[in-house]
């Protein structure tokens, strides 16, 4: 009974399982069917009517034909075949034979797909002609508009273009060639060759607008502007020269040479309207006529900064070598006193050798400038050199001489600081004596040899001849370390002192109820007497703390109270 109701589930199942996919097979067939029959009523013959309003002749012609019969192929065969391709995808669907109905709709797709790219390829080319004819005959007038002006123009200004007038004349004419091959294209109903035709027309067009403005202040450059620019700079040549300027270097006569070669050249572009490479000419002879003027220009300035500067140069590098031999002479004084290191007196020999070799440079473009044989532009960059080379040994011969006043100054602040010293060492003695100290610890005593020692050793360095100011700043120094340290250590020692003493004062009025604290500070005082300050604190402070804990801070802080 089980295997039954099994049975009949699974045949249930099938059935409702091939149901949903028949209906599902029907709704792809019935969807593709409606394409085809949207296909079919396209108003495609409508659209191939709009051709007949033109000129049913030439290309015109033979496109409709190829239209109408793409369209009627696609009627009478293309759409059939899709029609019997439905039908068979119905009946294989019907029978459930979906994989094979699958296959079919997917061919009846494409080949869909196919014929509406066929319709779209029609229209297209279809509005392209029609929007051809519509555009032709917006445009074709405006230029034509634009021709009958650009001759007019020509016409009655003919004589600012020169000879470039007959160019002209002969573009227009192949402009208006080009028109009657339109009106012929248009009247033989070829309308995609006549829309070839009128952008032809525009491109000429506008080119020979282009050529019309630009000719006439392209002839007036090269045949007026620029020849007398170059007449100009040939009288400014011949002045500068007459007036003893050397310009050999320039070669001047050969550069405008090659330039009124050139405008030969670009003038007979000219005849030919060929502005583009004319234009560019022209900018580069106007460039090139810039860089003469500016040749010439820098010649001018550069005699009027010789004139300016040669005399003051003269002095200041006299006065370098008056300073020069002044260094030399003082380091020679300063040697007698004070030690120099090899690298401190090659500096002065190195500054005397450059000076005499800048005196040399001098002389020699001084030398140039009498004979006259050179740019006055190259002369003056040379001395442009040479005045910041002075300026160079200004600062390097101040320096110097900087370095050698600084080792008098060092003397004499060793002395003031090796003075100070010597009152801090006094003080010191002072402060021990005022403060009625016992006895001085074996180490602080050492401290002071050690002081003196040091201050000795730097006093012997500031008597040395010759002065080794180096040594002596080493040995000052050990010595301003030793003497800080030493009244460093000196306050310690006065401090330890006052309240180790205090400390056991204090202590003794608890000497008789804790015999700890009676033992400790009697420890403390061997230590007081054999003065060991920081030991008797120590030992008197720890004992002292454990029965009163804060004592010693409060004395450290200076609290008085704390001993009435």
């Amino acid at each position: 009974m089980e295997y039954i109701i099994g049975a009949i589930l699974v045949i249930l199942t099938l059935m409702i399982w091939g149901y949903v996919l028949k209906k599902k097979h029907f709704k792809e067939i019935d969807r593709l069917e409606g394409w085809k029959l949207d296909v079919m009523n396209r108003p495609v013959l409508d659209e191939l009517s709009k051709i007949k309003q033109l000129n049913m002749t030439g290309e015109t012609e033979e496109m409709f034909e190829r239209w109408r019969n793409e369209w009627d192929t696609i009627i009478t065969v293309y759409l059939p075949d899709v029609e019997e391709l439905l039908f068979d995808a119905d009946e294989y669907a019907d029978k459930y034979r979906f994989k094979r109905s699958g296959q079919v709709q997917t061919k009846i797709e494409e080949k869909l797909k196919e014929i509406e790219q066929g319709i779209q390829k029609i229209l297209d080319e279809l509005n392209e002609l029609v929007g051809s004819e519509e555009k032709n005959r917006t445009e074709i007038e405006d230029l034509k508009e634009v021709y009958r002006t650009s001759k007019k123009s020509l016409l009655a200004h003919r004589h600012t273009y020169g000879k470039a007038a007959s160019r002209l004349e002969a573009l227009l004419d192949e402009v208006l060639e080009v028109l009657k091959e339109y009106e012929e294209s248009t009247q033989n109903g070829n309308y995609l060759k006549a829309r070839e035709l009128v952008l032809t027309i525009k491109s000429r067009l506008d080119s020979l607008a282009i050529k019309m403005q630009l000719l006439p202040q392209l002839l007036i450059e090269i045949q007026t502007a620029i020849p007398s620019q170059l007449e100009e700079l040939k009288e400014g040549y011949q002045e500068m020269s007459a007036h003893g300027y050397s310009l050999g270097h320039i070669s001047f006569e050969k550069e405008v040479a090659l330039l009124e070669e050139k405008l030969q050249v670009y003038e007979g572009y000219t005849e030919n309207a060929e502005v583009a490479e004319v234009e560019k000419g022209v900018e580069e002879i106007l460039e090139s006529i810039n860089v003469l003027y500016d040749l010439l220009e820098k010649e001018v300035l550069a005699r009027q900064h010789i004139q300016t500067s040669e005399t003051q140069l003269r002095t200041e590098i006299s006065n370098l070598e008056f300073e020069s031999e002044k260094l030399k002479t003082e380091t020679s004084l300063v040697q007698q006193n004070y030690h120099l290191t090899e690298s401190e007196i090659e500096a002065q020999r190195k500054i005397e050798k450059q000076v005499a070799q800048l005196s040399k440079r001098f002389q020699l473009l001084e030398l140039k400038l009498k004979e006259g044989s050179m740019a006055l532009s190259v002369l003056s960059d040379d001395m442009k050199e040479v005045e910041s080379i002075v300026s160079e040994m200004k600062e390097q011969q101040q320096s110097y001489s900087d370095k050698l006043h600084a080792l008098r100054k060092d003397e004499l602040e060793a002395r003031s600081t090796l003075t100070e010293l010597k009152k801090k060492m006094a003080e010191i003695g002072r402060l021990i004596s005022k403060s009625n100290v016992p006895g001085l610890p074996e180490q602080y005593k050492a401290f002071i040899t050690e002081a003196k020692e040091s201050l000795e050793d730097a006093a012997v360095k500031l008597e040395e001849s010759p002065l080794d100011m180096a040594s002596v700043q080493i040995y000052l120094e050990k010595a301003v370390k030793m003497v800080t340290r030493l009244n460093d250590f000196t306050r310690v020692i006065i401090e330890q002192m006052y309240l180790a003493e205090k400390l056991i004062q204090y202590g003794n009025r608890y000497r008789s109820r804790y015999p700890a604290v009676a033992e400790a500070l009697r420890g403390a005082e061997e230590k007081f007497r054999n003065y060991e300050y920081e030991a008797a604190l120590e030992e008197a402070g720890t004992a002292i703390e454990k029965v009163e804990p804060g004592t010693l801070k409060r004395l450290e802080a200076g609290q008085a109270e704390v001993f009435s």
